[in-house]
């Protein structure tokens, strides 16, 4: 594998990229918006600009990553000749879906399509495709020049080279892969997501303020951000969408979404990217906020 294209060029697609031309792939960025892909070399450069000065990478390397990138509004031209196309689009089932047909009609038949998805089937994105055995998920986190963790997720008719190949193509970014099987949520996220809901219901219910809930969480559990302030980090609409998938999935109960998050969602407080979420990150002040439920009593 020495091709590589990055479909989606927001925050998880540029860092997904910055990863992989850091290590010296060659790096296919594609996005539908010029402006996306124009923010995202930025980003990059940003990035590449803070490991230089924690003397992570020499500062001679830094054009060299980025010259390794090229980027592209035309997905024809992006794939042509990869050898992993890795999708990192926005988690909307249907939009996937339709970009992996895209993807198997365009791609060479070698060619291994990975999702970054956090959530959705991956045995139901490679039915849409002729190549299920060449379909995986290739779950990333978040920073991903940071965080070490990637699930690598095997469909139902995945293949064991395919696992093992991206396995391995993992570890030459120095990242940790963990194999894990094709159910809602697969392992992060069926567990985390829970432990978020859970810490909404308790701001829910009145049980603690937002920075009681974290606190206790960071002190007693030696987490090194409480579950609200990561959610926020993470995006509630994210959050939400997850637990929607967990509760169809397993339709049990317990991962039935907090009514506080739904109406937050819904009034648009969304966490960082919004600039409101459990917390304000409004010109640059990080502080713990007022949340209202769904009847509009505050909690």
């Amino acid at each position: 594998m020495n091709k590589i294209t990055v479909i989606g060029a927001g925050t998880m697609g540029n860092g997904i990229a910055h990863v992989f031309a850091q290590h010296g792939f060659e790096v296919a960025l594609m996005d539908s918006s010029v402006k996306s892909l124009e923010r995202a070399l930025q980003t990059i450069g940003t990035n590449l600009d803070r490991m230089i000065k924690k003397e992570q990478i020499p500062p001679g390397e830094r054009q060299k990553i980025l010259d390794r990138i090229r980027t592209s509004t035309e997905i024809g031209s992006a794939v042509e000749g990869a050898t992993l196309v890795v999708e990192a689009i926005p988690e909307v089932p249907e939009l996937k879906h339709s970009l992996f047909s895209q993807l198997d009609a365009l791609c060479p038949p070698e060619t291994i399509l990975a999702s970054n998805t956090s959530s959705i089937s991956i045995s139901k994105l490679a039915a849409a495709t002729r190549r299920p055995e060449k379909v995986l998920g290739m779950h990333f986190m978040n920073p991903v020049p940071v965080m070490q963790l990637v699930e690598v997720i095997k469909g139902y008719s995945t293949s064991e080279e395919t696992g093992q190949a991206v396995m391995e193509l993992a570890r030459k970014l120095e990242k940790t892969p963990v194999l894990v099987n094709d159910y809602p949520g697969f392992i992060a996220n069926r567990i985390l997501m829970p432990m978020i809901n859970e810490a909404i219901y308790s701001l829910h219910e009145g049980v603690a303020g937002v920075e009681a809930i974290d606190t206790v969480m960071k002190l007693g559990m030696s987490h090194p951000m409480g579950p609200l302030k990561l959610a926020d980090f993470i995006g509630l609409d994210v959050c939400l969408s997850i637990l929607q998938v967990l509760y169809d999935g397993f339709g049990n109960p317990k991962y039935a979404p907090c009514p506080l998050l739904v109406n937050m969602v819904t009034a648009g407080r969304l966490g960082v990217k919004s600039g409101t979420g459990f917390y304000s990150y409004e010109r640059g002040v990080k502080e713990a906020v007022v949340a209202r439920d769904f009847a509009g009593k505050t909690v």
